[in-house]
Parts: structure tokens; C-alpha cells; sequence
């Protein structure tokens, strides 16, 4: 070995030697994370990132809805766009609403609505005009035949691909939001709100085009066609797109309640419903080569009987629902979580409203009367300094009385979702879904009603009595049932003495199984 070897390698540090009695005395020596020169770097971790995918979606929902909004206009013209968008957004609103009061049990989250909506309006309408054109396009030089191109493009094409396209939002929240995705009013609400964005996305193209036609025509009033596009389309069958989407969030939503051992079921329900509402969509295109009374038949035939059915199933669901929580909570209350009253009142839409109002009226009236104005006589008209600051402070405490009382109302309101979230996630360990987390999300459910306890519980206790769902013979409590077993897994009222969660957290006492006293 050559002497400038020799010196280069005397020259370089030495390399600290692994010896076992001084592992601790050598990574102490580390500095504080703050410190650090060298972190850890995140490889193939972006897509991880919640910002980054938010931003991601939200940028590429907005480009489809810049792409489709320069295609309409080039289409309708920017007059014929304004008329469109005026009159489209008028069924929005009303749609929007009946899924929301359907949704009433467990809502689901605005961002996935909002998701779903925007999809609809956005990549689904972009993806089905690039698509359609191109179809009938191709289908019309093939054949040399325009006209049954059209046809074709209409009863085949159309319907294969909006649905598709409109399925794909309701496969992305059941897929990445599944905790979120509960069952089959969850799977109609989804797809309705997608398809009312859709639907919103259309009819501002029909119309815009309908107002060019009697621009040119010089049509106006209600003889134009633009009136007539209107009345079929934003009158007669603004449920059109909605229903033949929710055929495919039934789909989903029966697969959601399917146990994950029925896979078969869980890819089969979703597509069935998907060919459904594929095969529905076609009848309804195809209607107008049945005849001049085709679309008659087909509306009054298939279109409102369907409608009325899916209405049906939707609230039986709903209903079904609520008979969840009187299912599943009683268990809670016989271990001393809940008193016997609240699953009678959180199964009770009435019920639960009535908690609410009751929370709100009662915490303003005590907050009002805690500041010193509950038996204050009525001023008279403020007259000079004293009037004037007499009528600030009366004000001020009216205000903070308002405040008291809506916070009281968000505490219950906060009460019913978690409530309605732990029925229902007991009911998915029932059939045999036990997720992993299934403790720890039982146990934080469990310590948010704790938290909230005090201002829900007496509402919900006096909602019960004065709805009829509460009689004295129903008070006393009932030992667990057998049918609430643990599902594997830690059971929090099931645990033996001793155990770390036997008694509620925080060292807080235990809420008894007394029957509920008129709290007000």
C-alpha cells in the first residue's frame, strides 16, 4: 500500500464503532428533531397528501367545467347561454332539497355532495359531449346514414355513456369515502345530486340552443320553443336523469350493506343497477320513434310508475334507518351510556327536531334570565345616556341569550349524528363488517355523546315524552339483549370490572338508567 494511501485514509474521520453498552450513549448525542440537518424525505408519498389531492380534484373538476363552458357557448352563443343558465338552475334548487331531506337520518358530508354535483356538471357532461359527437360522428360516416346515426347516437350511445360517466362519481365516493357511504339512501342522494348536475349542465344546452332556434325564427312567449323545452324538461321530467342514476346508487348502496366476505355481490349489485339505469335511459331517449304518442306511453307507463317506486324505497330506507338506532342503541343504554328514552327520541325525525328546539328556547331563557333580565319590567322609550345604555345592555344580553341558545341546539344536533353513527356502525360489526378500528371508533363516539350529555340527554328525554314515543311502562331499564354480542374485539360495556374503560372516561360518573324527570 502506497504511503499517499496511507496518510488519506489517517486523514478521514473515524467511523464510530457499534458496541451494544454504548447504542444509548451514542444516539443520545442526536440533536432535537427542531434540529435537524437531514429529514426524512417522502418518496412516492404525494399522492398522500390531503392538500395535495384536494387541490388536484379541485383543479381538474375546474378545467372540465372551463372546457364544457366554452363549448356551450361556442353551441348556444352567449345570449342563448345566459337564457339557458337562467332557466336550467331553476329545478336545482328543489332537487337539491328533496335529496337533503331524504339524507336527514346520517347527512352525508356537503364535500362529497358538492363532489358529486360538480362532477355531474362538469366531467360527466364534458365527457359525454366529446364522446356523443364523436360516436354519432363516426357511426354517420360508416353507415353514410345521418339520420339513423342520430337515432343511434340517442338510444345506444347516449345512455351507455352518461350513466357511465355519471357512475363514476358515485364509484369514487364509494371507494375513497366509505366510511361516509352507509347504505342505499346514501347510494340514491350521491347519484341524484350527480345527476342533477348533469341534468343542470344539459338543459342549459337545450335551452340555449331552443332560444337560438326561435331567435331565428322569431318565436317568442309561450308558443316559442324555447318555453315548450323548458316546460318538458325543467317541468314535466326534471327527475329524468336523477332517477336513472339512482337505479345505479341503489346498486352501490346495497353493495354497501353486503358483508366484505360477498364479493360477488358487492361488483354485481353496482353493475346491475348500472345496466338498469342504462336500459331506463334508452327507453326514455327511444320514446319519440315509438310514434307520435310514444312519449306519452313511455312517460306514463314506465317513467312516473318507476319514480313513484324508487320514491317509495328511498323513504322505506329512511325509515329503515331510524329503525336502526331503536335497534342498536338500546345496548348503549342498558350500559348506562344512553337513558332508556334517548333511542326512542333519536329514532324519531319529529323527535329529534323537537330536542333541538326545546335545547334552543330553554338555554336562551336561562341565559337571559342568568344576566339579570328574566323579571326586568319593559323600558320605557330611551330617552338621554341612561335610556341609551339601558336599551345597548338589553341588546347585548338578548344577543348572548340567542348564542347560548343556538349553541345549546348544535350541541344536540352534534348528539343525533354521533349517536346515529355509532347505531350504525354497531350495525355493520353485527353483520359481519368488524373493521379494524372498530374499537377506537366506538370508544370515540362513545366520548363525544359523553362531552355532550348534558344538554342533549334532557332534550332528547322530554322530545320523547312529548312525541307519545315514551310511556311509564318503558322506563324502567332492561338488561342487555343477546343478540348484542361483541362482534370480536374489545366490547366496552361488556368489559369486567377492572378493565380501562369499564367506567367512563375522564373519571366522570356513570350516566344511571333512571327514568328521565321533566327537566324544565
Amino acid at each position: 500500500m502506497s504511503d499517499g494511501s496511507v496518510q488519506q485514509q489517517q486523514s478521514q474521520p473515524a467511523v464510530p464503532l457499534l458496541e451494544e453498552q454504548r447504542v444509548g450513549e451514542i444516539l443520545a448525542a442526536v440533536p432535537e428533531r427542531g434540529q435537524w440537518r437531514y429529514r426524512p424525505r417522502r418518496v412516492g408519498m404525494v399522492w398522500r397528501s390531503k392538500t395535495f389531492r384536494i387541490a388536484a380534484v379541485f383543479t381538474v373538476l375546474a378545467l372540465c367545467g372551463l372546457v364544457i363552458l366554452a363549448l356551450v357557448r361556442a353551441q348556444t352563443g352567449t345570449e342563448g347561454f345566459l337564457v339557458g343558465l337562467g332557466l336550467a338552475v331553476l329545478p336545482v334548487p328543489l332537487l337539491m332539497t328533496a335529496f337533503r331531506w331524504l339524507d336527514r337520518v346520517e347527512p352525508e358530508p356537503w364535500r362529497n355532495l358538492l363532489f358529486a354535483f360538480a362532477w355531474g356538471a362538469c366531467a360527466a357532461a364534458l365527457i359525454a359531449i366529446i364522446a356523443n359527437s364523436f360516436a354519432t360522428r363516426w357511426i354517420a360516416t360508416a353507415t353514410a346514414d345521418p339520420a339513423s346515426a342520430d337515432t343511434l347516437g340517442a338510444t345506444v350511445i347516449a345512455p351507455v355513456v352518461e350513466e357511465s360517466a355519471k357512475a363514476a362519481a358515485v364509484l369514487l365516493i364509494f371507494l375513497f369515502r366509505r366510511r361516509d357511504f352507509g347504505g342505499v339512501v346514501a347510494g340514491v342522494v350521491v347519484a341524484g345530486f350527480t345527476a342533477t348536475g348533469f341534468a343542470f349542465t344539459e338543459n342549459i344546452l337545450y335551452l340555449g340552443n331552443a332560444f337560438g332556434e326561435d331567435q331565428q325564427i322569431g318565436n317568442s312567449g309561450l308558443a316559442s320553443v324555447t318555453a315548450a323545452t323548458f316546460f318538458v324538461r325543467g317541468v314535466m321530467t326534471p327527475f329524468a336523469h336523477p332517477l336513472f342514476t339512482v337505479l345505479t346508487g341503489l346498486g352501490f348502496g346495497f353493495a354497501a350493506l353486503s358483508a366484505p366476505r360477498h364479493r360477488i355481490r358487492r361488483i354485481a349489485l353496482p353493475l346491475l343497477g348500472l345496466i338498469l339505469a342504462m336500459g331506463m335511459h334508452a327507453l326514455w331517449n327511444g320514446s319519440g320513434t315509438f310514434g307520435p304518442y310514444g312519449f306519452y306511453v313511455v312517460y306514463g307507463v314506465f317513467m312516473v310508475p318507476v319514480f313513484g317506486l324508487v320514491t317509495w324505497l328511498a323513504i322505506w330506507s329512511r325509515q329503515r334507518e331510524l329503525r336502526t338506532l331503536a335497534t342498536e342503541l338500546p345496548a348503549y343504554a342498558a350500559a348506562g351510556w344512553l337513558t332508556p328514552a334517548e333511542p326512542l327520541a333519536l329514532s324519531s325525525m319529529r323527535a329529534r327536531g323537537l330536542a333541538r328546539d326545546l335545547a334552543r328556547q330553554r338555554h336562551a331563557q336561562a341565559g337571559y334570565g342568568a344576566l339579570g333580565y328574566g323579571y326586568a319590567p319593559a323600558y320605557g322609550p330611551a330617552h338621554g345616556t341612561h335610556g341609551r345604555i339601558a336599551a345597548q345592555v338589553r341588546s347585548h344580553a338578548k344577543a348572548q341569550a340567542k348564542a347560548r341558545g343556538q349553541a345549546a341546539a348544535r350541541a344536540v344536533a352534534e348528539y343525533e349524528s354521533f349517536a346515529t353513527s355509532l347505531a350504525f356502525l354497531r350495525r355493520r360489526a353485527g353483520r359481519g363488517a368488524v373493521e379494524p378500528d372498530f374499537t377506537a371508533r366506538e370508544l370515540e363516539l362513545l366520548h363525544h355523546l359523553w362531552q355532550r350529555r348534558d344538554v342533549a340527554a334532557p332534550a332528547l328525554a322530554y322530545a320523547a315524552q312529548a312525541t307519545g314515543r315514551l310511556r311509564p311502562h318503558s322506563m324502567a331499564p332492561a338488561p342487555v339483549p343477546q343478540q348484542y354480542q361483541p362482534y370480536g374485539g374489545h366490547n366496552p360495556y361488556l368489559s369486567p370490572p377492572g378493565q380501562p374503560y369499564h367506567q367512563p372516561p375522564h373519571g366522570q360518573q356513570r350516566y344511571g338508567n333512571r327514568p328521565p324527570q321533566h327537566p324544565w
